[in-house]
C-alpha cells in the first residue's frame, strides 16, 4: 500500500519532474516487500514474541497476553513499522495528492475564464483525469487494507493493556475483517475502474465485465474521458 501511494504521489504531485516506474523498479518493489513480510513474519518463531491461538480457537495471532518485555516490544515495534508509520506516510502522500488536483482544477477554471469559455474540457471530458480517477481507487484500496487490519491493531494493544475487553467473541472481528481483505482489491478495481473492467473482459469475456454497451454509455465515456487525459498528457 505505501509502495502504491507513493507511485500516486510520484506522478500526481511532482508531475512530469518525476522519474518514471520502470519494470525493473517494480520488481524491486515486489522484492522489497516479501523481504519486508518476512522481517516481520519470522521472528516469533525465533522467540520474539510468538504465534499463539486466538480466542476463538479457529485462528493463530500474535501472542499479546504474555506480559514480559520481550513479547511487548515486538509488538510495540511492530505496531510502529507496519501499521503506524504506512498510515502516517500515506495520510501525509495523500494530502498533498489532494492538494495537488484541487490546485490543477483551479488553474484550469482560472485559464478557461481567460479565454472566455465555460470549460477546457469537452462535455464528455468532464471528470477527472485518468490519474486522478486511478487516485481515488488506489486511496479506496489503502482505505480497505487499513479497515481491515485495525480490529486486530486494537485488539493487540486491548489484550496488552486491557485484557477483560479482549473475549473469545470480540477476538473474532480480527480475523473477519483481516481475511476479507482478499476480496477488497478485486471488488474495488472491477467496479471503479473501467480500463480493468475493458481488460478483464478481453482475457475472461465469461464474466461480462464489457464497459460499453451492455454496461451503459456512463462507462463508455468514461473510458473516453480517459484515452482523452492519456493522450494529452503524452503530448
Amino acid at each position: 500500500m505505501v509502495f502504491i501511494t507513493a507511485d500516486r504521489y510520484n506522478v500526481i504531485v511532482k508531475g512530469v519532474s518525476a522519474e518514471p516506474l520502470t519494470s525493473g523498479g517494480a520488481m524491486m518493489r515486489i522484492a522489497g516487500t516479501w523481504l519486508f513480510t518476512l522481517a516481520w513474519c519470522l521472528p516469533p518463531f525465533f522467540g520474539w514474541n510468538r504465534y499463539v491461538p486466538e480466542g476463538n480457537m479457529l485462528a493463530c495471532g500474535t501472542d499479546y497476553l504474555t506480559e514480559t518485555e520481550l513479547s511487548r516490544s515486538y509488538l510495540y515495534v511492530y505496531s510502529v513499522w507496519v501499521y503506524l508509520f504506512p498510515l502516517a506516510y500515506i495520510i501525509y502522500s495523500y494530502t498533498f495528492i489532494v492538494k495537488a488536483v484541487a490546485a490543477h482544477e483551479k488553474g484550469m477554471r482560472e485559464q478557461a475564464k481567460k479565454m472566455g469559455v465555460k470549460s477546457l474540457r469537452s462535455e464528455e471530458a468532464q471528470k477527472t483525469s485518468a490519474e486522478c480517477r486511478l487516485c481515488k481507487v488506489a486511496l479506496m484500496t489503502v482505505t480497505l487494507w487499513f479497515v481491515a487490519w485495525t480490529p486486530y491493531f486494537v485488539i493487540n494493544w486491548g489484550g496488552m493493556f486491557n485484557k477483560p475487553i479482549v473475549t473469545p467473541l470480540f477476538s473474532i472481528w480480527g480475523s473477519v475483517f483481516a481475511k476479507a481483505n482478499a476480496v477488497y482489491n478485486p471488488i474495488v478495481y472491477a467496479i471503479s475502474h473501467p480500463k480493468y473492467r475493458a481488460a478483464l473482459e478481453k482475457k475472461l469475456p465469461c464474466l461480462a465485465c464489457s464497459t460499453e454497451g451492455r454496461d451503459g454509455g456512463s462507462d463508455a465515456g468514461s473510458t473516453a474521458t480517459a484515452q482523452t487525459s492519456e493522450k494529452a498528457e503524452s503530448a
